[in-house]
C-alpha cells in the first residue's frame, strides 16, 4: 500500500532500460497504489503495508521491475483487475527498507508508460503483461516554444507565490529541454492537482495536447490564488483596525498578567456574569440582563454610555431576587421579644402575633400593609425594628416625611442623568433580602408638587394584589415586593389619601399614663440615657419617684421622647458632677430635679383646681395630633345688650356647638331658676383659652353648656372634674371619637372624673385597660340634665367638699 509520496525528477540521468532491456511479454508484478500517480523519470518513495503488496516486492529477484497502477477507488484494501486504471507506469525498484511495524518503505523510479495487457496471476499478488506506450513528439512551432515558456513561467510563478512548495523546482524545470519530461516533473509536482488530473495527464501520450492541459491547470490554479489573495487582502483591510486593537489588548493583557496586574473591565464582566448566575432573577429578566451585559462587554470603557450600562447591570445583579432571610417563627419568642422591648401596647401586639401565627401556617401569605397610628413618641418606629426581630429578618426605614418627588419611590428612567431607582429598590439592595420588614416612617407627611405626588406612587407598592409585580422605572424589571412586610407610621390619617388609606390596616397607638410612662423610664429610658452619657449605673441612683416627679410636672406629652430628653439631661448633670470629682454615688432626689431642670413647668392638675374655683368655668378633653389634652371652656357675662362672643381661634362647628349650647340653655332658664329673658340686659362672652392654637369639633358642646350654667347660677363645677360630648338642641349627648387619648390626657391632668356620652362605653372597655382606668370614676350620660347633675354640687355639703379638694391639691403641689 503507498499513500504519501515525494517525487523527484532526474534532470538528466536519462533512463537507460527504456523499453529495449525488458520483455513486455513477459508478465511483470503489478503494485496497485492509492491517491498516487508515478510519472515516468520520477523517483517516488512508497510505504507497502498490504500483505499481498509485501509478497511482491518479497518475490522480486535480480529483476527489480514492476508495474505502479493506480486504483480507481483508494478505499478497497483488495483491488482486482477491474479496479485498476489501464494506464500505468513501469518502474525500477532501487532500494527497500523494512519499517518497525512491518511494512516496507521502496524507493522506485519511473521509466515508462505502459497500457497493462492480460493479468496473468492475481494471488497471492496480481502479474500482468504490459505494452509499452510511445510519446508522440512535439513539433517545434514558436506556438509550442511559447506554450512551453509559459507553462514554465506560470509553474516559476505558482511556486513562488506558495510557501510549501521548494524554490529548488523552480531550478529544475528551467534546465529540462524535453517538452514531455517537463510536463511529467511540473504534474508530478503540483499538490492541488487531483488523483484524476494526474492519471489523465499520464494517460495522455501526445506531447503537445499533455502540454496544453497543464497549462490550463496552471493557469486555474494562478487564478484561484489571485482571487484568494484579493479577498484575503479585502479582509485584512476589513478587520486590520479591530485586529489591531485586539492584538494591542492581549498583548496589554500579557503584559499586566506578567507584571501581576489585573484587566480590571474583563475582571469586572466575568465578576458581574457570576452575580447574575447566582441572583436567581426570573428567566425573562435574566435574559436582560445578560444582553446588556454582553452590550457592554463590547463597548470600550472611555464609551459615553459605559458607565450608565454597566450601574445599571450591576443594580440587576446585586438585587436579592429570590434571596430571603425568613425562617420558622416561634410565637411564644415572638411574644418575649415584643414584651420585652415595649411595655404594654397589648392590642397591637395581638395583632402582630396573629399576623406571625398566620404567616408560620402559610409561609407564601401575602404580606399585609400595618400602619401605626398615634403621637409622637408612642414608639411607633422602635416596634417596627421589634416586629423585625420577633420575624428573624432584617430591618430598614424610609423617612417619607416632606418627600415631594415621585421618583424617590418609584426610581427616575434611566434616560436621566444621574438616574438611580427609588428608595424601595435601593434599600432593598442595602438589606440583601427580598422579605425585610420595610418602616415608611411618616407617610401622613407626604407632600406633592409639580415633580409627581409621592403618596399615588405608593399604591402600586402598598397593594399586596399588585407588589409582586412592582417595576422601578429604572430597572424597569418587575420585581416581587409580596414577601416584604410593610409598616407605616403616622401621627394623623386625616392628611392620608383615602385610595392609600384603603390599603393599609390601622393599629391606633394612644398616649401613655403617668404610670406608664414611669414603668417605661424606669425599665428603658434611664438605664439607656446612663450608658449613653457615660455614667456608672453604680453611681447614680434614680428613684422612681423622682421619674415620676420628671414625667409629671416637667413633660406634657402622649409620647415619652421630651421624658427621655429630661431624663438624659439629669444623666448629663450627673456626669459632671462625677467628672469634677465627685466619687460617692449620686441619689436624684426632688431637689436635684429642681437644680437640674429648673422650676416646675406643667401645673396642669393644679391648674384645674385654681381656674375652675370661679364659677364658668369648665373642664374638657380635646384630641390632638400629639394625643389628648385638656381644654378650658370659659365663660362670663356683663351688662349689655345680649350680645354673645366668642373668641379663641375656634371652627365653625365649634362655634355652632356654642350656639347651639347657649340656645339649650336659654330654653330650659327655668329648670335653673334664671329670668326666661336673662339675655336682654346681659353679653355673654365665652372664651377657649391657647388662643393661638387653632380649634374645631363637635365634642365640647357639654362642655360649654355647663360653663354657661355654672356661670348663671353662680354654682363652681366640681374640681378634677372633665367631659367632652356633643350637644343637641333638645339636650341630648352624642358620642364623640379620640375616647381612649382624651381619657389618658384626663388622667395625665390629675383628673378624677370623667363624663362621657353613653354610647362610648364600648370604646372603653375596649381600649381601655383596667389598670389605665384606675383612679378615675367615669360617669355616662345620655342628657345634658345628667351632666350637670354631675359636675354640679347641688348641696351646701358638697360645696364645702369641693373647697377642700382645691386646697388638698394645691397644696400638695411641689413648690
Amino acid at each position: 500500500m503507498a499513500n504519501d509520496f515525494v517525487s523527484v525528477i532526474k534532470p538528466t540521468a536519462m533512463n537507460t532500460e527504456g523499453g529495449e532491456g525488458v520483455d513486455s511479454r513477459r508478465p511483470v508484478p503489478v503494485l496497485p497504489v492509492r491517491d498516487t500517480v508515478l510519472f515516468p523519470h520520477a523517483v517516488l518513495p512508497l510505504t507497502v503495508g498490504r500483505e499481498s503488496s509485501i509478497q511482491l516486492i518479497q518475490s522480486l529477484g535480480e529483476e527489480k521491475s514492476i508495474l505502479v497502477v493506480a486504483q480507481r477507488d483508494a478505499r478497497q484494501d483488495a483491488p482486482q483487475a477491474a479496479d485498476l486504471y489501464a494506464i500505468g507506469t513501469r518502474a525500477t525498484v532501487h532500494k527497500v527498507v523494512k519499517m518497525p511495524n512491518q511494512s516496507l518503505f521502496v524507493f522506485t523510479e519511473g521509466n515508462e508508460r505502459v497500457h497493462l495487457g492480460e493479468f496473468t496471476q492475481l494471488t497471492p499478488f496480481m502479474t500482468a503483461e504490459y505494452e509499452s506506450i510511445a510519446e508522440t513528439e512535439m513539433e517545434k512551432t514558436p506556438e509550442t516554444e511559447a506554450l512551453q515558456r509559459n507553462v514554465v513561467s506560470q509553474f516559476q510563478q505558482i511556486v513562488t507565490s506558495s510557501p510549501t512548495l521548494s524554490d529548488d523546482l523552480q531550478t529544475i524545470a528551467i534546465n529540462i529541454e524535453e517538452p514531455g519530461r517537463l510536463v511529467d516533473f511540473i504534474a508530478a509536482s503540483l499538490p492541488f492537482l487531483t488523483t484524476t488530473d494526474k492519471q489523465d495527464l499520464l494517460e495522455t501520450a501526445d506531447v503537445t495536447k499533455r502540454l496544453e492541459r497543464i497549462n490550463k491547470h496552471l493557469a486555474k490554479e494562478i487564478e484561484v490564488q489571485q482571487l484568494r489573495n484579493k479577498i484575503q487582502s479585502e479582509v485584512q483591510d476589513s478587520v486590520q483596525q479591530s485586529q489591531r486593537d485586539y492584538y494591542l489588548r492581549e498583548q496589554l493583557k500579557a503584559i499586566q498578567k506578567e507584571l501581576g496586574d489585573v484587566d480590571e473591565s474583563q475582571k469586572d464582566i466575568t465578576e458581574l456574569k457570576e452575580k447574575i448566575e447566582a441572583a436567581g432573577m426570573p428567566e425573562e429578566t435574566k435574559k436582560d440582563a445578560l444582553k446588556e451585559l454582553s452590550r457592554l462587554s463590547r463597548m470600550s470603557p472611555m464609551a459615553a454610555d459605559y458607565s450608565l450600562t454597566r450601574n445599571y447591570v450591576e443594580w440587576l445583579a446585586v438585587l436579592p431576587w429570590s434571596k430571603g432571610s425568613a425562617g420558622e417563627v416561634d410565637i411564644k419568642k415572638a411574644k418575649e421579644i415584643l414584651d420585652e422591648d415595649h411595655y404594654g401596647l397589648k392590642k397591637v401586639k395581638d395583632r402582630i402575633l396573629d399576623y406571625l401565627s398566620v404567616r408560620r401556617l402559610k409561609p407564601d401569605m401575602k404580606g399585609p400593609i400595618l400602619c401605626f397610628v398615634g403621637p409622637p413618641g408612642v414608639g411607633k418606629t422602635s416596634l417596627g425594628r421589634s416586629i423585625a426581630k420577633a420575624l428573624g429578618r432584617k430591618f430598614s426605614r424610609i423617612s417619607l416625611g416632606g418627600m415631594h418627588d415621585e421618583a424617590e419611590i418609584r426610581g427616575h428612567r434611566r434616560t436621566y442623568i444621574g438616574a438611580l431607582p427609588g428608595q424601595i429598590i435601593q434599600h432593598l439592595k442595602r438589606v440583601e433580602v427580598n422579605d425585610p420588614v420595610f418602616m415608611l416612617d411618616e407617610i401622613d407627611k407626604l407632600g406633592r408638587d409639580f415633580r409627581g405626588d409621592p403618596a399615588s406612587a405608593l399604591l402600586e407598592t402598598l397593594d399586596p394584589e399588585q407588589n409582586n409585580t412592582f417595576r422601578d422605572n429604572y430597572l424597569d424589571q418587575p420585581f416581587d415586593l409580596s414577601k416584604v412586610l410593610f409598616i407605616c407610621t403616622a401621627n394623623q390619617l386625616d392628611t392620608i389619601p383615602g385610595p392609600l388609606l384603603d390599603r393599609m390596616e390601622i393599629i391606633e397607638l394612644t398616649g401613655y399614663t403617668e404610670e406608664e410612662k414611669v414603668n417605661i423610664a424606669v425599665k428603658y429610658l434611664v438605664p439607656r440615657q446612663v450608658k449613653e452619657n457615660g455614667v456608672d449605673p453604680a453611681m447614680l441612683d434614680f428613684p422612681t419617684e423622682s421619674v415620676a416627679l420628671v414625667a409629671r410636672h416637667y413633660t406634657r406629652e402622649a409620647g415619652v421622647r421630651r421624658l427621655e430628653q429630661q431624663i438624659g439631661t439629669v444623666c448629663r448633670k450627673v456626669a459632671r458632677k462625677i467628672a469634677e470629682g465627685a466619687t460617692e454615688k449620686i441619689t436624684v432626689t426632688p431637689e436635684l430635679i429642681h437644680e437640674f431642670l429648673g422650676g416646675i413647668k406643667v401645673r396642669v392638675d393644679t391648674e384645674i383646681a385654681e381656674r375652675t374655683k370661679r364659677a364658668g368655668v369648665a373642664v374638657g378633653l380635646a384630641w390632638t395630633p400629639a394625643g389628648g389634652d385638656v381644654l378650658f371652656i370659659e365663660a362670663n357675662k356683663m351688662k349689655g345688650k345680649g350680645g354673645f362672643t366668642i373668641t379663641g381661634q375656634i371652627g365653625d362647628v365649634m362655634k355652632e356647638s356654642m350656639q347651639a349650647a347657649l340656645t339649650w340653655v336659654r330654653s330650659n332658664a327655668g329648670k335653673f331658676g334664671l329670668e326666661e329673658d336673662f339675655t336682654k340686659d346681659t353679653d355673654i362672652h365665652i372664651h377657649v383659652p391657647a388662643g393661638a392654637i387653632p380649634k374645631d369639633g363637635p365634642s365640647a358642646g357639654i362642655t360649654m353648656a355647663t360653663a354657661l350654667v355654672s356661670l348663671l347660677t353662680d354654682t363652681p363645677v366640681h374640681p378634677l372634674t372633665a367631659m367632652t360630648g356633643e350637644i343637641t338642641l333638645s339636650g341630648n349627648v352624642l358620642p364623640v371619637g379620640g375616647i381612649k387619648e382624651k381619657f389618658l390626657a384626663a388622667k395625665r391632668a390629675g383628673v378624677r372624673d370623667v363624663i362621657l356620652p353613653l354610647e362610648c362605653k364600648t370604646q372603653v372597655q375596649e381600649d381601655l385597660t383596667p389598670d389605665q382606668i384606675e383612679g378615675v370614676k367615669i360617669h355616662y350620660a345620655t342628657r345634658i340634665e345628667e351632666v350637670l347633675a354631675i359636675a354640679l354640687p347641688t348641696t351646701v355639703q358638697e360645696v364645702v367638699h369641693d373647697e377642700a379638694v382645691r386646697d388638698e391639691v394645691i397644696h400638695a403641689a411641689v413648690v
